[in-house]
């Protein structure tokens, strides 16, 4: 069953130099149980995509689509009343900054009882409640790994660390069991055996619970791991996606050949010091797009024909826009 379905997605953004496209025709699919993963450069456009799929975007930017819808249902059409409704009940979202995410005057406590859906308690006076909601916290916390419950249930966000705000979070996002997990980098700062937990955490939540996951990070080696699918992004424009098997064997797209080729190697033979793959040049801002393929001015294989924005091509389940894609070579 498909409960995101996301078509041509356009955001424009008014600029002092006027409207340009920061999202460009975007297109992606979630199935439900599927963790499908969306990679891309800082700044090509995967926070902006989360904040439209949840309607946290300014009301002065122009957003269309030919279709996005949850279920069925269309956001865009949707009510605001409707929508956080829907949000609150079958989307949760990991933000990338935690404390910028929560309320400095709240304790930790207080926000993730509030998150706490109330068709799930089962007593009926309020102070039975309270408690119930306090077993529940305690719960959630000790299954993403916070062992002092006390100290952070009873703490504000700036007086834990880091890496325990973001366990936090995951706790938050769990909390009103929903069909769709958004995950903003979730293990961002974390150190391994924190960052191992986590991952493994939402990997068993996705297997016992068939909770769908969007996870958008740039480790590549923790994608791997995890995810089925993926999408690729650069600079607000979808350039590949398919069955990330597939897409580690046999990349189309150069962009994605280069995310692929800049993961670290842990190869015995590598010679010491050897200096890790990347792309020459850096992603354009929004003040200076190029026209057509925005890969452009980086692309080793760009010819002429890439002023013109290139279609989206498909071969069996795998999806790309390039003009000149590397599997020609193996013609």
């Amino acid at each position: 069953m498909i409960l995101l379905d996301i078509k041509n997605l356009t955001l424009e953004i008014d600029l002092s130099a006027g409207w340009v496209k920061a999202l460009d025709k975007i297109n992606m699919v979630i199935h439900e149980g599927q963790i499908h993963a969306l990679v891309g450069e800082s700044g090509s456009g995967k926070s902006l995509i989360i904040k439209a799929i949840v309607g946290a975007l300014p009301k002065r930017w122009r957003i269309t689509a030919d279709r996005m819808t949850w279920r069925g249902q269309n956001l865009l059409t949707m009510s605001a009343k409707a929508r956080r409704k829907l949000i609150r009940k079958d989307i949760s979202v990991i933000f990338q900054n935690p404390l910028e995410s929560l309320d400095p005057s709240l304790t930790l406590g207080q926000q993730l009882k509030e998150m706490l859906p109330s068709d799930k308690l089962t007593k009926t006076w309020f102070w039975q409640r309270n408690e119930e909601k306090q077993v529940l916290a305690i719960k959630l916390l000790h299954k993403v790994g916070i062992k002092n419950h006390n100290l952070c249930l009873t703490s504000y966000p700036h007086q834990i660390a880091n890496d325990v705000v973001q366990k936090f979070m995951v706790a938050m996002a769990l909390a009103s069991e929903p069909r769709l997990i958004i995950a903003d980098d979730p293990t961002k700062g974390m150190e391994v055996t924190s960052k191992t937990q986590i991952l493994k955490l939402l990997s068993r939540v996705n297997q016992v619970k068939s909770m769908s996951i969007l996870f958008v990070s740039h480790d590549l080696l923790a994608i791997s791991s995890m995810a089925s699918y993926m999408t690729v992004l650069y600079c607000g424009q979808t350039v590949e996606s398919g069955d990330l098997k597939q897409l580690r064997k046999r990349a189309f797209h150069p962009y994605t050949q280069a995310l692929l080729d800049s993961a670290p190697s842990f190869r015995k033979d590598l010679p010491p010091k050897s200096p890790l793959s990347s792309l020459d040049g850096a992603i354009p801002t929004l003040h200076h797009l190029p026209i057509g393929c925005r890969l452009g001015p980086r692309c080793p294989r760009a010819r002429r024909e890439c002023v013109a924005t290139p279609q989206i091509r498909r071969v069996h389940t795998h999806f790309y826009s390039c003009h000149f894609p590397l599997h020609w070579d193996a013609k």
